[in-house]
């Protein structure tokens, strides 16, 4: 995965930075309380010394982390592209445009939940000055110090876990709400789907394979099941009107597309209303309408026709 550098303060306005925070606006905090931590330079953040500190008191609540550029991530999205793949100064100095963006995204996701805010220095003025009704608990300038962990523990403590399938549940389908740009991407995840494999998880219903969710991007990949429940959705369409006989769907065959689709998204390939085909887009939408020749979509599973 190619790493997306965000060193310095235009990286605010890096198209990546600016399609997450605008998309992360579709996901909701789980449970009653949402505890608020500082980002680290290690990738996904649970795997840093820090991160292993603090999950051992937060484990089981929600978790929303604070990054420059990229405003917040939920602890669920840890590891969707691009957030598991930046780099950027955890030094703690904020710029006023970095708290400015930073500090409307988090309200924006905490909505009117009650918040734990276990953040210092940058963190900790975005939160004073967006969430001052929060609860804060560093009390020494240290996330990591003893005081400031007792602390965490007491207040945490004043909540109760949520359950493991309701918080996978949640990531789910917060992660599909996010590569799809709607809430209704909600009905990719069946409330009695399975989930199997350890790295490559393969999204299960009905034991028919709905998406493969991959290890190395956070990302679904779609089976015909999946192009199907997304045809429903109404998103990311590419229509045809002749026979899918081969893998690679070419401009000049494309008669319509979702003007919203943009390289590399997942698509599901239509033809009289029905599904025929996904695979991974190549241009964006409008590109595949007024296109007159290159590739429109790398096709990954079509059906007989």
């Amino acid at each position: 995965m190619i790493k997306v550098l965000c060193t310095i303060e235009t990286s605010l306005h890096r198209p990546e930075a600016r399609r997450w925070r605008e998309r992360i606006r579709l996901l909701e905090p789980l449970g009653e309380v949402v505890v608020v931590l500082p980002c680290s330079m290690r990738k996904p953040y649970s795997s840093s010394k820090s991160h292993r500190i603090f999950t051992q008191a937060t484990r089981g609540l929600q978790e929303a982390i604070l990054t420059s550029p990229f405003g917040v991530c939920p602890r669920e999205m840890e590891n969707t592209y691009p957030i598991q793949s930046y780099d950027v100064s955890t030094v703690g100095d904020w710029s006023q445009e970095e708290i400015t963006v930073t500090g409307e995204c988090l309200a924006e996701y905490v909505q009117d939940k009650k918040v734990i805010a276990h953040v210092t220095h940058g963190y900790l003025t975005v939160c004073q000055e967006y969430l001052p009704d929060a609860i804060f608990t560093c009390v020494d300038g240290r996330a990591t110090s003893s005081e400031s962990m007792q602390n965490l523990k007491m207040e945490v403590k004043k909540y109760g876990k949520l359950k493991s399938r309701e918080r996978r549940t949640h990531m789910l389908r917060s992660i599909a709400r996010y590569q799809f740009n709607t809430k209704k991407a909600d009905k990719l995840i069946p409330s009695d789907y399975k989930l199997i494999g350890r790295f490559d998880r393969r999204l299960m219903h009905q034991n028919e394979q709905i998406a493969v969710l991959h290890h190395d991007n956070g990302l679904y990949s779609l089976n015909i099941k999946g192009g199907m429940l997304l045809n429903d959705v109404g998103v990311n369409w590419v229509e045809i009107d002749f026979a899918l006989k081969t893998n690679t769907l070419f401009a000049p065959g494309v008669v319509d597309a979702y003007p919203q689709i943009i390289p590399k998204d997942e698509v599901v390939i239509i033809r009289n209303g029905e599904v025929v085909g996904v695979g991974k887009a190549i241009m964006s939408g409008e590109e595949m309408k007024r296109g007159e020749k290159g590739v429109a979509v790398r096709v990954r599973h079509r059906l007989s026709q």
